[in-house]
């Protein structure tokens, strides 16, 4: 009887803007290893029928919210865990990189490229390596290289992360019992554009992914993958791509020279998933909509500090803009802003009883763009532990309640909201860290807009400073042909 397959599991995590002050540490991790990393794969609980007769070797996995660089002692102390224990596993047929493909290491252009070449050179040649990555990573030329397989997620926002993790797993160990490693194909495509700008709920993106079942349902192909990449990072890999992997090379090259082809030719219709406009042009709307109940409760993005792209969650500029309106200061508007990240400020007021007159000065202290740290006179009206924001508190001031949290998040479910005793039906207007709406929040929603305010995560790309893309790169050029070379591997 011949052995099970020995596949390994592994990865990190992250997704990091170049233009943010932040620096992503250990402490910024959730780190899983032995039976708490396999436990995280549902389809190994019960094992899936594709699954069985495989011995997977759990390595170590961290996962971060999107922040700024990671300090390379950090990157250094997993990589090396990574690459340790794979040498100590034995003999291996395969590998499932589970990881974003958008980290950013101080000091390193393409971290994910030294990360697998450091994989690689302790797995050796023969044993396939299959990774699962986001939409909004990078594949670059190392990348592609040195994997068999490459996937990514088909909807944004993302609600096929672990179908994606699953696909990458099961076309591994597929191609491990054929017993013949994949071929692949790959075009980069000149377009670097924000994530919400390339929502799968509207067009062209949603056509666009929508073509990979059709793709993949043809003889010799296995899987067709399109990467959006990652726009706030400024590094030569950072653009878009197409990888499709297959059973047969002529038909894996086809399908990604005609995938990128639609990519290209689409580049003109992406525009922003919702209105946009300054902060002070989105509160004009938004304080005159709610007015009308069905457009309540009203949410404007702060997009541009935006933590679940990298943000470093305490750009003041919104919240300014939001105390500066007399109907928001004296309570004849409910409003929230959720949120500021600012563990000194929360632990100088979390103590007082509720109710307490406060004096405290938050946010800037990572981020300091204009204005820098802000006073806030008020009373602390709540405190909550959250899973993901720490020790919490709200300060109301008039209308509004200010959320400060002790670790960076990104309020994206209305049970955070609720912890600090916030029933979103119940409010006006809310301003938000984030880019497109999450599920949750788009449900809730009456009406949104989305700010183009400044940040690390800025969605008005030709504000950032570039020095490193490849150019001709669209919409920071347009007048250009593209090169939709097809590389093959």
């Amino acid at each position: 009887m011949p052995r099970p397959l020995r596949v390994a599991i592994g990865g990190i995590h992250i997704e990091s803007s170049t233009f943010s002050p932040h620096l992503s540490t250990a402490d910024d991790f959730e780190v899983t290893r032995g039976d708490a990393l396999l436990a995280r794969y549902d389809w190994l609980s019960p094992a899936q029928p594709w699954a069985t007769d495989v011995e997977w070797i759990p390595l170590v996995h961290a996962r971060a919210l999107p922040g700024g660089a990671v300090d390379r002692a950090t990157y250094e102390a997993w990589a090396t865990e990574l690459v340790e224990k794979l040498a100590a596993a034995g003999p291996l047929d395969g590998m499932l990189l589970d990881f974003h493909g958008a980290m950013t290491v101080v000091g390193s252009d393409d971290a994910e490229g030294h990360l697998v070449a450091a994989i690689r050179s302790v797995l050796g040649p023969e044993p396939f390596v299959s990774a699962a990555m986001d939409l909004h990573g990078n594949v670059s030329q190392v990348l592609f290289d040195a994997c068999d397989l490459l996937t990514c997620y088909r909807t944004a926002p993302h609600v096929d992360v672990w179908e994606t993790r699953e696909r990458a797993a099961r076309n591994l160990v597929e191609a491990l019992r054929r017993q013949q490693r994949p071929h692949k194909a790959l075009v980069h495509v000149p377009i670097l554009l924000p994530g919400e700008m390339t929502s799968t709920r509207e067009e062209p993106a949603r056509g666009l992914y929508a073509r990979i079942p059709d793709i993949e349902a043809r003889d010799g192909v296995v899987d067709a993958a399109i990467w959006i990449g990652y726009a706030w990072a400024d590094q030569p890999r950072c653009r878009g791509a197409v990888v499709v992997t297959g059973t047969d090379a002529t038909a894996t090259a086809e399908a990604a020279r005609e995938l990128g082809g639609h990519f290209w030719a689409a580049r003109d219709e992406f525009a922003f998933v919702a209105p946009t406009g300054s902060m002070d042009e989105c509160l004009d709307t938004a304080l005159a909509a709610v007015a009308d109940p069905a457009r309540r409760p009203f949410f404007i993005s702060d997009s541009g500090d935006n933590p679940g792209a990298g943000g470093a969650d305490d750009v003041t500029f919104a919240l300014e803009r939001m105390l500066a309106r007399p109907e928001i200061r004296d309570g004849s508007r409910r409003a929230v802003f959720a949120s500021l990240v600012d563990p000194q400020a929360v632990a100088q007021v979390a103590d007082q009883p509720l109710g307490s007159p406060v004096r405290v000065t938050v946010g800037g202290r990572i981020d300091s763009r204009s204005p820098g740290p802000l006073p806030l006179d008020g009373i602390l009206e709540a405190v909550a532990d959250d899973p993901d924001g720490g020790r919490c508190v709200s300060v109301r001031v008039g209308g509004l309640s200010v959320f400060v949290t002790s670790r960076r998040m990104q309020y994206r479910l209305l049970e955070s909201y609720a912890r600090l005793g916030v029933k979103l039906d119940e409010v006006d207007l809310v301003v938000v860290k984030i880019g497109y709406l999450e599920p949750e929040l788009f449900d809730a929603a009456g009406d949104w807009l989305l700010a183009l305010t400044p940040g690390g995560v800025d969605q008005d790309l030709a504000r950032l400073p570039y020095r490193k893309v490849v150019r001709p790169l669209f919409p920071l050029d347009r007048d250009f042909t593209a090169d939709l070379a097809v590389v093959t591997g």
